[in-house]
This record gives C-alpha cells, structure tokens and sequence, in this order.
C-alpha cells in the first residue's frame, strides 16, 4: 500500500504539470470515477434505485519537529477503502420514502502516528484504524415522513454521520466545513468535537423532526459499548444495556448577497452517557456524563448566482463542555476558514484554516502538567482529476499530550483520495 500511494502522489501531479493530462485535453481525466463508475455497472443500476460508490483514502504524514520522535517510520503511512451503497425502497419496492443505507471498510494502518512519534490527545490523523480487512461499519433503514419533515433512521449507524436538512448536514455535530477526515482535515479534534463521547458504530435510532422551513430538533441513542467490528446485538441487547443519547435543535439561515442566498447552519445540543465511567486516575467510576456542545456555520461570499456553484469563503465555529472527573478535555473550540475556488483556473480546489484549542480538568486524579491542547492546521485539497484528489496539509500541535513528555510538534502529511 505503501507503493500505491506514492504512486497515487506521482499520477495527481503529473494531471497538473503536465498538459498531455489536462483535463481539457483527454476525457479520461474528467470523469468522476476513475473506472467509470465500474464500467457503466453504477449508471445501470440507478434506474433501478441502487447506487454504489467505493473510494480509497491514502495518507502519508510525518513529523518534522518536536514530538517524541521525528525519526520512527513507524504510523506515517495508513489509509482505508469505503464502499458504500444505497437502497431507495421506492423504487426497488414501492415502499414510499424508505431507504437501506451500507457502508462498508477496510484500513491497512498498522501504527498510528501519535503512538509513535507525537502522542496527541487529539489526534493528528483522524482517517486511523488498527488494520482491518473488511467490517459492515453502518446498516440502517430510514423512512421519510410527512413530506420529507419527519426521518427516523434505526440499525447499526453512526451518530456523526448526520441527516440533510434544507441542503445541510445537521445532527449531531455536523459542519459544512470540518466533518469529513477524507476531504477536509485531519485533525480529529477539527473534524468533530472531542468532549463529545461518541460511540463507536453500533445499534440506535435517531429522529429528525424539521416542522418548518428554517428550524430543526434531532434525538437519538446508540450503543454505549458498541464495536464495529461486531453486529452490535451482543452489546446492545445483553448484560448492561448502556446508550449514549443525544438531543439538537438548530436554525437554517440563508443571508442575502449579490450572487444569492448564503446558507448557515447554527446548532446546539446536549449528550447524556449513562455507562460507568473511570476517573482518570482510574481510583473510582462515575456514572451519568453529561455535556453541552455547539456547532455552526456559514458561508460568506459566493463567486456566482448559480446555486449548483459552491466556490467562495466558508466558515465554522465549535464549543464544547464536559465534565472533567472523567473526561481529559473540559472545554473546546475551534474555529476556522474554508476557501473554496481560490485560484482562478481551478474551481475545485479548496484550502482551509483550522485551529482547535481544548483546556484540560485540573482535578486532582489529573496526569497532566499542561492546561491545554491546540492545533494549527493549514491544508490544500488539490483536485487533480475528477476522480483524485491530493491534499498536502501541515499541522502544528503545541502540547501535545498534555503531559510534557512530547514538545510541540510540526506534522507534514500528503492524503490522496481515488474514487472508483
């Protein structure tokens, strides 16, 4: 996989620096899957109501300075595939607005980074799995009622995976802008909030309930012991039965501008855990955690009227707050800028600012010598065809750890992302 990726490194740039691969010149490098969504197999299969995607996330990052060691090999490569497919019941079976939703995934990573060389509290590659062949991570059906106002969505899922609403991603903790490790950063803690306990892919339900045009309010509960390495029935409906709920409400605005409506989303939403949980001295366990969260954004300029077109300046907001008898990051935010279309010539690209401060508990069981955490990261998504992306992204993690044992660290990494 290593090869793979350096090749996937040298094939983008020739696409950019070489004109016999421009985009205007071969076809090959403007479709958006590099087999041509399995040589017509996917555009068969939509009329039908089924549509498939499978993609392969590679990732390279090394750490330049500080740290605990700049010279370990050992986590700067790792990667995962995703192959996805849906179901729309209504047309396969005429079962109105009812949807079967399976996201399958395999990681090769044998290391991570932060164990090895930087030992972050955050997390400085939010795409790392321990290597797996393949695991069925989500399977849910979700039936739309009422016009679409209604959504339930019950089966082994993924509490960030979030709901569209009036065009955005809402609940719980989504974000235009810093929600995705495949296409935006790396950094954990800028793709979703760390006082935040979200479960591993296990059994729940969530309800989205959007009455009106411009506001929302989501419930959900999942799997507090979950492992998406399992179906989740074992955890969910034995022994203990501990879930993980949450609730969100938000506002849908839409600002004006001379090339149209600017849409935002500003949310806010509290989580309850129910299971045990250690001190993090590990001397006693408490139960019923609870927190509060924030997440917005908004886009702030458009380049053009077509409402198809998302080129401009974004921009996203996070607060968090969580108990700290049990939790290492009591209070979070971050914040940031997200450019889409900088460079005349390529509307595609993106680049985006990101920086993440998290305080730590100061209660007495605490390890830590530091008050808190933060990053820095700066990265530039490169669409090199319309079926890869390479994204180098730099990041500058100042305590990480907490602990003083590893001094502030400078990351460099390269992602390339292959959609089939």
């Amino acid at each position: 996989m290593k090869n793979a990726g350096l090749v996937l490194v040298v094939l983008s740039l020739l696409t950019v620096v070489h004109p016999a691969f421009s985009e205007e010149t071969n076809d090959f490098w403007q479709r958006p899957s590099l087999t041509d969504g399995f040589r017509g197999l996917a555009d068969a299969l939509q009329p039908s109501g089924i549509d498939i995607g499978l993609s392969i996330t590679n990732i390279y990052q090394q750490n330049t300075h500080g740290g605990t060691s700049t010279h370990r090999h050992q986590g700067r490569w790792s990667g995962s595939f995703d192959l996805e497919m849906e179901f729309d019941l209504q047309t396969l079976a005429g079962i109105e607005g009812g949807t079967i939703y399976m996201h399958s995934e395999g990681t090769w990573s044998r290391k991570d980074i932060d164990e090895t060389s930087i030992q972050s509290l955050f997390g400085v590659n939010g795409d790392f799995a321990p290597r797996e062949a393949f695991n069925i991570i989500e399977l849910w059906y979700q039936q739309s009622l009422w016009d679409d106002t209604l959504q339930v969505r019950m089966g082994k899922l993924d509490m960030t995976g979030g709901f569209e609403c009036r065009g955005s991603m809402v609940s719980f903790d989504s974000n235009r802008y810093a929600n995705d490790e495949n296409t935006q950063f790396l950094n954990s803690a800028l793709i979703n909030n760390p006082t935040i306990p979200f479960p591993d892919y296990g059994i729940g339900a969530i309800v989205l309930w959007s009455p009106v045009e411009n506001w929302y309010v989501s419930v959900g509960a999942a799997d507090a012991q979950a492992d998406k390495r399992e179906s989740g029935l074992n955890t969910a409906f034995h022994d203990e039965d501990y879930f993980i709920t949450m609730a969100e409400t938000g506002i849908l605005p839409q600002l004006d501008s001379a090339n149209g409506p600017l849409p935002g989303v500003y949310r806010a939403g509290i989580w309850y855990d129910g299971q045990p949980k250690p001190s993090l001295d590990e001397s006693r366990f408490y139960r019923d955690d609870t927190g509060c969260y924030l997440s917005f954004d908004q886009m702030l300029t458009r380049e053009s009227s077509d409402p198809a077109d998302t080129q401009g300046l974004g921009a996203f907001f996070r607060y968090g707050y969580a108990n700290g008898r049990c939790n290492a990051v009591t209070n979070f935010f971050s914040g940031g800028i997200q450019y889409e279309g900088l460079l005349e010539g390529r509307p595609a690209d993106v680049l985006g600012i990101g920086y993440a401060h998290g305080a730590l508990t100061d209660r007495s069981a605490s390890p830590f010598t530091k008050d808190f955490e933060s990053v820095l990261e700066v990265y530039y998504s490169l669409k090199a065809a319309g079926w890869l992306s390479i994204t180098p992204s730099l990041q500058y993690a100042a305590n990480p750890g907490g602990t003083g044992d590893s001094n502030d660290a400078l990351v460099f990494g390269v992602r390339t992302l292959l959609t089939f």
